[in-house]
């Protein structure tokens, strides 16, 4: 396995879109403990705002140990310092964003219910790969679908898998059965009561507590 394709293991945590900076500092760091990426992902706020936390969750997640991972941008990942970016089908070229960040970069890829996305897509530089959404999301509207079937068809990639879309700590047991080397969680996580209790019963699905 390549240094831009880290072994991983565990639950890839995203952010919520939250306008509040301060706020989102304060619901971020209890988890990390826990998680074992953390994606920071903002579609609510300015580009001045998304610097600013960006900057302060590289900064959190550096003192915690926890890679940082950008989405969507690969400019800011650069410029905050970040462990590396997420590309959708749309955000970028893999390759270009491989060549600003270097090799040690962890680049990510969303590869929905393809197999030949995701072939490409490690054939251009990809660290990892993500498939989904695996079930409804209560996060963002989504038309395809991912089965345990294209997990279990894409472990010859090499790199690790994320699975991502409607995962809960109920549903999620076969996903990673099936191949999931992290799954990939928003709402999951963020909207519920006692959101560290929540990611603790997403990191049994992997028997780690």
């Amino acid at each position: 396995m390549s240094p831009a394709s880290p072994a991983a293991r565990g639950v890839y945590l995203i952010t919520p879109d939250e306008t509040d900076s301060a706020r989102l500092i304060a619901r971020v760091q209890p988890l990390l403990a826990g998680t074992t990426w953390l994606q920071y992902r903002n579609k609510a706020v300015d580009a001045p705002t998304r610097l600013a936390q960006a900057t302060a969750l590289q900064a959190l997640c550096s003192a915690a140990g926890v890679p940082l991972i950008i989405n969507d941008d690969a400019a800011l990942a650069q410029q905050v310092g970040a462990a590396g970016v997420h590309l959708g089908e749309d955000d970028g070229d893999i390759a270009a964003a491989r060549a600003l960040l270097g090799p040690q970069a962890i680049i990510g890829a969303s590869c929905y219910d393809e197999l030949a996305l995701a072939e490409r897509a490690v054939q251009a530089g990809a660290s990892y790969v993500a498939f989904g959404a695996f079930f409804p999301s209560r996060s963002k509207t989504t038309s395809r679908r991912a089965s345990t079937d294209l997990l279990r068809q894409s472990a010859a990639l090499g790199v690790p898998r994320v699975a991502i879309g409607g995962l809960t700590p109920d549903n999620a047991g076969p996903v990673v059965e099936a191949g999931a080397d992290l799954l990939a969680i928003i709402s999951g996580v963020f909207a519920e009561d006692d959101p560290v209790a929540a990611l603790q019963a997403y990191r049994r699905c992997f028997h780690t507590d």
